[in-house]
C-alpha cells in the first residue's frame, strides 16, 4: 500500500471515529456503520435547440411568462428522467438569448431580432438559476460561425454583425456565415464566449459541428465552394504557405484552441465540450463508408483536437443504429474512444429524434441498447440525446423505458481530475426528527472554502441504500418514508464540488420515533 493510501485511509478512520463532534453521533454508535457502495457516475445530457424553435422556446413571440413556464416545464422533465445536465442554445446565428453587449437578441425569442423580452428578463441567468436549483448542471451551446438561418424570418438588426462588418459575412447558398478565415470572426466568437464564461454561472461551454457549412448545392446540383477568396488571398499575400483546405482546417483549429486556453484562464471549472460528426473521415474506422467527409467538407479536424486534448469533453454524434453495417454504434464508439490520447471525457450523442412512432424510425430499445453499449465500452461515460423535444413526449415509452432501465436511479457526472483532483472537506452533519411531520431530518453544513455543488444523500433500511442527489445550496433535508412504510436506519452523506470530485462521507445513525 503506498503512503497516500495509507493515509487516507488512516484519515477515513479519523473521520470515523470522530463522528460524535461533528455529527453529533457517539463513537459507539458510528462504530457500527459500514460505508454504502459507491454512487453511480455518469453524464446525462440532452440538447435544448433554440434555432428554428426546434425545442425552446416552442415559437417566436411568446409572453415571458409562457417561455419562462416551458423552460421550468422541460428542466422539470430533465431532473424528473434522472438526467444531470442540459445543453442549452444560446447563440443559433449571431444573435443572443441572453443580454449581450456584444450581439442582438435572437428572433426565436421574440419574433424580431434585436426585440429585448418584454416584461424583461435574462433567459440565461434564469436558466442557470433554475437549473442548479434542479442539481442539473448548464452548458451554453454557442453556434461559433453562422450569422443567419434559413428560418429567420425577420430582418437583421442594426447591430448584428452582418450590417455592422459585412465584410467578414458571406451569402453560401440559404444561410448567411461568418467566414472563418477572417481574424476578426474569430476574436468576435472568442469574445462573445468568453463574456458568457465571465458573467454567468455555467458549467460548460458546448460547440456543435457547424464549422466551415455542410456543403449547398447550385441549380445543377453541383456543390458550391465557400466564397472566401478575400481571406484566402489575404492570407497567401503575407506569406502562407498552407495549401487552401489545410488553411480551412487551421483556421478552425486556432478558434478551438483560443476558446479552450480562454475558458480555463477565467474559470478552470468550466467544462469546454465539442459534438463533431461523428465519423472524423470515411474509412475511420475501416467499416465507415465514404459518404460525407467532415475532415475535408467542413475543415474541422476533430480528431486532432482529442489527441491533443483541446476540450474537456467529446460528443461525436453517432446519430445511427447499432446494427447498420457501415455506421454501427458501437464500432464507430470504440474508435473514438480509441483516439482519446488525454483521457477526456467520452459522451457520444444519440439521436432520439428517431424514436418518433413512425414507420421509418426507431423504438425505443434502440436507445436503451445503445446507452447499455456505451457502458460497456471502457473509456466512455455517459450519453447526449438530440433532442429535448422527444423527451418532452411518449415517444414509444421512451422515457418510461429509460427510468425503469438504466436512469432507474440518479448519477453524478464524472469528475474531471485535470481540471481539479481535491476533494472537498467532510461537511457537518446532524441529524434530527420533526414530531409533526413524523420523518427524520439533515441539517447539512459545508466545510472549507469550496462551495458544494451538490449533496449525495444516501438512506439505508435493513442492508439497501437508496441513493438522492441534491442542490448544494441546500442546507435541510427530510428523509422520507420509504416504500412499505419503512424509515431508514442510517445515512451517509457526503459533498461534492464542481469538477465532481466527492468529499469523504459522513455517516450516521438516524432517530426514529415511531
Amino acid at each position: 500500500m503506498t503512503k497516500i493510501r495509507f493515509l487516507l485511509l488512516f484519515l477515513s478512520l479519523f473521520v470515523l471515529s470522530s463522528l460524535d463532534t461533528a455529527c453529533g453521533q457517539t463513537p459507539e454508535q458510528a462504530r457500527v456503520l459500514a460505508p454504502p457502495p459507491p454512487v453511480g457516475r455518469e453524464f446525462r445530457g440532452v440538447w435544448i435547440a433554440s434555432v428554428a424553435n426546434i425545442d425552446w422556446p416552442s415559437e417566436p413571440g411568446l409572453s415571458t411568462r409562457q417561455q419562462q413556464q416551458e423552460l421550468l416545464e422541460i428542466l422539470d422533465r430533465a431532473s424528473a428522467l434522472h438526467l444531470n445536465a442540459v445543453i442549452l442554445q444560446v447563440r443559433p446565428a449571431a444573435d443572443a438569448l441572453y443580454a449581450s453587449p456584444y450581439e442582438p437578441w435572437s428572433e426565436y425569442l421574440t419574433g424580431r431580432m434585436g426585440r429585448a423580452p418584454d416584461p424583461y428578463y435574462d433567459p440565461l441567468e434564469f436558466a442557470v438559476t433554475e437549473a442548479h436549483r434542479r442539481g442539473l448542471e448548464l452548458h451554453a451551446w454557442f453556434n461559433p460561425y453562422r450569422a443567419r438561418h434559413p428560418s429567420a424570418k425577420s430582418p437583421p438588426s442594426a447591430n448584428h454583425i452582418s450590417r455592422t462588418h459585412p465584410e467578414l459575412v458571406k451569402r453560401y447558398g440559404s444561410m448567411l456565415w461568418m467566414d472563418p478565415g477572417e481574424p476578426a470572426v474569430r476574436e468576435l466568437t472568442t469574445k462573445v464566449i468568453l463574456d458568457v464564461v465571465r458573467r454567468y454561472d455555467i458549467d460548460g461551454v458546448h460547440i456543435d459541428d457547424y464549422f466551415y457549412p455542410y456543403k449547398e448545392k447550385d441549380s445543377r446540383g453541383r456543390n458550391i465552394d465557400f466564397p472566401d477568396a478575400p481571406s484566402w488571398r489575404r492570407y497567401r499575400a503575407s506569406g502562407g504557405t498552407l495549401a487552401r483546405d489545410d488553411w480551412r482546417r487551421v483556421n478552425v483549429d486556432s478558434l478551438i484552441h483560443q476558446v479552450y486556453v480562454g475558458i480555463k484562464s477565467i474559470k478552470p471549472w468550466v467544462k469546454f465540450g465539442i459534438s463533431p460528426f461523428g465519423v472524423w473521415r470515411p474509412g475511420y474506422p475501416p467499416i465507415t463508408d465514404g459518404k460525407f467527409d467532415s475532415y475535408a467538407e467542413l475543415y474541422g479536424d476533430s480528431r486532432k483536437w482529442i489527441l491533443n486534448g483541446w476540450a474537456d469533453y467529446f460528443t461525436p454524434q453517432l446519430y445511427w443504429p447499432i446494427d447498420r453495417p457501415d455506421l454501427s454504434y458501437p464500432v464507430l464508439l470504440q474508435w473514438w474512444v480509441q483516439q482519446n490520447a488525454k483521457g477526456r471525457h467520452i459522451w457520444p450523442g444519440n439521436y432520439v429524434d428517431k424514436v418518433n412512432g413512425s414507420a421509418t424510425g426507431w423504438l425505443a430499445e434502440e436507445i436503451v441498447n445503445q446507452i447499455a453499449l456505451t457502458r460497456a465500452q471502457a473509456g466512455a461515460s455517459g450519453n447526449v440525446y438530440f433532442s429535448m423535444s422527444t423527451l418532452m413526449r411518449d415517444a414509444d415509452n421512451l422515457p418510461q423505458k429509460l427510468l425503469s432501465g438504466p436512469y432507474a436511479s440518479r448519477a453524478l457526472v464524472p469528475a474531471s481530475p485535470w481540471l481539479d483532483s481535491i476533494a472537498p472537506l467532510t461537511p457537518v452533519v446532524r441529524a434530527g426528527w420533526d414530531a409533526v411531520k413524523q420523518v427524520a431530518t439533515l441539517s447539512l453544513e459545508p466545510q472549507g472554502k469550496e462551495s458544494t455543488w451538490l449533496w449525495v444523500i444516501r438512506a439505508r433500511v435493513g442492508d439497501q441504500w437508496t441513493t438522492d442527489i441534491v442542490p448544494g445550496l441546500q442546507r435541510f433535508y427530510m428523509l422520507p418514508k420509504l416504500a412499505g412504510g419503512a424509515y431508514a436506519d442510517a445515512v451517509s452523506v457526503s459533498s461534492v464540488g464542481r469538477t465532481g470530485n466527492e468529499s469523504v462521507a459522513v455517516l450516521l445513525d438516524v432517530p426514529t420515533h415511531q
